[in-house]
C-alpha cells in the first residue's frame, strides 16, 4: 500500500511539473514572438506612433459619446459623468490590457479556414501562445493609454470615501478585469475551431462586453445584468468593484464582499477557457492544402 501511494504522488509531482514546463515554455514562446514583433513595429517608428495615436483618437470617441449624453443629461441611470467616468475608465485599462496581450485571436478563425493554422501545429512551442503573440501590435497601447487618461479623470473628480480596502481593490479589479477578458478572447477562439467564421460572433462578447461595460448597470434590465453577473461573469470587470468603491449598491442586491472576487471570477474563467481551447484545438481537422 505505501508503495502504491509513493506511486501514486510520484505521478501526480511528474504531471505538475510537466504542467509547469508546457507553461514557462508557453510563456518563453509567447515572449519570444512578442519581441520579434515589437522590434520590427519599432522599426519604423512614426508609422507606430501614428498608428497608436489612431488607436488612442478611435477608443476616446466613445468617451466622447458620453460627453454629449451628458451635455443633455445630468444622471444617467443614477450616475454622474465623474463615475461613469469611472467605470468607462475601469473597463477600458482592464480591456485594453487583453487586447493588447492577446487580441490577435480574433484572427485564429481565419488560420483555420485557409489552413495556416497547420504550420503552428508542427513547432515546438504550444499553440495558444503563438496564436496569442502572432502579429503582436504595439499599436494597442493606444486605447491602454485613452483608458488610463479617464480614470485618471475621474479619481481626480470623482467624490470617494477612500479606505485601504478600496485602494488595494482597484488595482486588483484592472488586473482580474484584464484575465477575464483574456479569458473570454480564448473561449471565443476556440468557438472558431468549430464554426470557422465566428469573429463578428466573439466581437460580441469582447468588444461588445467593454461597451457595454462603459455604462451603469443600472441602465440594463435585470435579465441582463443576471447574465453578465452569473453566466458570463463581465460585471466582476468592473460593476461589482466599482459598485463598491462607489458606495453604490448593486442592482442584484449582492453582499458587499463579492466585490473582492474579481480575481476568483478570473481564476475560473481563466480554467473554463483552457479547458475549450483544448477541447477545440483536439477537435481541429486540417484543411489538407
Amino acid at each position: 500500500m505505501a508503495e502504491t501511494a509513493e506511486a501514486a504522488e510520484a505521478a501526480e509531482a511528474a504531471r505538475t511539473g510537466v504542467r509547469r514546463g508546457r507553461v514557462v515554455e508557453g510563456v518563453r514562446a509567447y515572449g519570444l514572438i512578442a519581441g520579434m514583433w515589437i522590434r520590427s513595429t519599432m522599426a519604423y517608428r512614426t508609422s507606430f506612433a501614428l498608428t497608436a495615436f489612431g488607436n488612442f483618437a478611435m477608443t476616446a470617441l466613445d468617451f466622447v459619446a458620453i460627453l454629449l449624453m451628458f451635455s443633455r443629461v445630468d444622471a444617467l441611470g443614477g450616475y454622474s459623468l465623474p463615475e461613469v467616468a469611472f467605470l468607462y475608465g475601469l473597463s477600458g485599462v482592464s480591456f485594453g490590457l487583453a487586447d493588447l496581450a492577446i487580441g490577435s485571436m480574433e484572427r485564429l478563425g481565419r488560420r483555420v479556414r485557409d489552413g495556416t493554422l497547420d504550420t503552428l501545429l508542427v513547432r515546438p512551442a504550444p499553440v495558444l501562445a503563438q496564436v496569442a503573440a502572432d502579429r503582436f501590435a504595439l499599436r494597442r497601447l493606444g486605447r491602454v493609454v485613452q483608458g488610463l487618461l479617464v480614470l485618471g479623470y475621474a479619481l481626480v473628480v470623482v467624490d470617494i470615501d477612500w479606505t485601504a480596502a478600496k485602494v488595494l481593490l482597484l488595482p486588483v479589479a484592472l488586473i482580474s478585469g484584464a484575465g477575464i477578458f483574456c479569458a473570454v478572447f480564448v473561449a471565443a477562439g476556440a468557438f472558431q475551431f468549430a464554426a470557422q467564421d465566428a469573429s463578428e460572433v466573439a466581437n460580441a462578447f469582447t468588444y461588445g462586453g467593454t461597451t457595454m461595460l462603459q455604462y451603469p448597470p443600472t441602465v440594463f434590465a435585470l435579465d441582463l445584468v443576471r447574465g453578465a453577473t452569473f453566466v458570463l461573469p463581465l460585471a466582476f470587470v468592473n460593476w461589482l468593484p466599482a459598485s463598491y468603491v462607489l458606495g453604490r449598491p448593486y442592482p442584484l442586491d449582492l453582499p458587499g464582499w463579492v466585490a473582492f472576487t474579481p480575481p476568483l471570477a478570473a481564476a475560473a474563467c481563466c480554467a473554463l477557457a483552457g479547458l475549450a481551447w483544448r477541447a477545440g484545438l483536439r477537435s481541429y481537422r486540417s484543411t489538407g492544402s
